[in-house]
């Protein structure tokens, strides 16, 4: 039983661990979609909205990690966007229209 115990404990580690790096990966994503659009990327950070089981292009079962963040084209407004990655890798980065003001 305490093995079992051990098990599940190292899994849960590993996976934790794992989701920061991801978390990671997709916030600097975030940051540079925004400073490629002029724009600021807002609380320096990307919140996770979803979890699920996708296959990547050689047809393994990973996860797909969606993350939401904020950004603003003059400061008094948010707009969001979002990073999805699959298994370690980005697989899209979308930012919400927004209007550039003169």
């Amino acid at each position: 039983m305490s093995l079992l115990f051990l098990l599940v404990l190292a899994a849960l580690g590993w996976f934790w661990l794992n989701s920061l790096r991801i978390l990671e990966i997709a916030r600097n994503a975030g940051k540079q979609a925004c400073i490629q659009a002029d724009v600021q990327f807002l609380d320096d950070t990307v919140a996770s909205i979803e979890l699920a089981l996708a296959r990547d292009q050689s047809g393994r079962r990973v996860l797909r990690r969606t993350y939401r963040f904020e950004f603003s084209e003059t400061g008094n407004s948010r707009v969001d966007g979002q990073v999805v990655m699959l298994g370690e890798k980005i697989e899209s980065v979308t930012m919400e229209p927004y209007q550039i003001l003169p």
